[in-house]
């Protein structure tokens, strides 16, 4: 049953997408007047939290540290969603590329929700403030996408993002050998499609049907229907038949 390999990337591509979203966020620096003294395009990755604290906070080496500040995400969880269930024998079809004898298809995909978590990494709080205001508006509280879920099929779906709660973490009370590290972490969820591999068919181009005398068994009539053939459609009228 998992012998035949096949792989739609459909989770590399829901990565893809939710990062795209927060990619191009900056900061702008400001004198007390107003006038913009710096822009800062904001470095994202995929990568957890906890890593990107310690290369921060990197004493031996302060040149080597990672500047803040700095946005993260990555997956947490991911759970099946029942909800989104759909009969398992419906299955997508499309006439394969330069041979219109031969369909391409997928059965209906198992849906699961994806969690993510972006975290806000900063040095000062209204630097955090600055990003933080930049993507709540966006989300009420959801953003719809377009994912193409299978590109040689053409199977596309609008997937909400949905966010669900924003949590603050603030370690000013740290000695004075500590850097100070504001994390404003925001949680995410995404509903993803996963496919089974395509198969291949040979398109039905004509059925032969016959029809056989009851007593001996016999042909007497042999239908052909393709494309091009008109159904018989007599109506006889059995109570007012001469």
């Amino acid at each position: 049953m998992f012998g035949t390999h096949f792989y739609n990337s459909s989770t590399r591509r829901a990565v893809s997408v939710f990062g795209s979203l927060f990619n191009d966020l900056e900061v702008v620096k400001t004198d007390s007047a107003g006038k913009v003294l710096q822009k800062i395009k904001v470095p994202l990755s995929y990568s957890p939290r906890q890593k990107i604290l310690a290369r921060s906070k990197n004493l031996t080496d302060p040149k080597m540290a990672i500047k803040l500040p700095r946005l993260a995400f990555e997956i947490t969880d991911m759970t099946y969603d029942g909800q989104a269930r759909v009969n398992k024998m419906k299955k997508f079809t499309k006439a394969k590329s330069g041979d219109d004898t031969v369909w391409k298809s997928v059965h209906a995909p198992a849906v699961y929700k994806l969690g993510f978590e972006l975290n806000i990494m900063t040095k000062a709080q209204d630097d955090a403030l600055q990003l933080l205001e930049q993507i709540l508006p966006t989300f009420q509280p959801d953003y719809t996408v377009t994912i193409t879920d299978i590109p040689d099929m053409g199977i596309k779906s609008d997937v909400p993002i949905v966010l669900n709660g924003v949590t603050i973490n603030d370690d000013f009370m740290g000695d004075f050998l500590t850097n100070r590290t504001i994390v404003y972490t925001l949680t995410f969820e995404m509903r993803v499609k996963y496919y089974t591999g395509m198969s291949e068919a040979e398109k039905i181009l004509y059925v032969d049907a016959y029809y056989k005398d009851t007593d001996s068994s016999e042909n007497i009539e042999k239908q052909t229907t393709d494309g091009t053939t008109t159904p018989y459609t007599e109506t006889i009228d059995f109570f007012n038949e001469p």
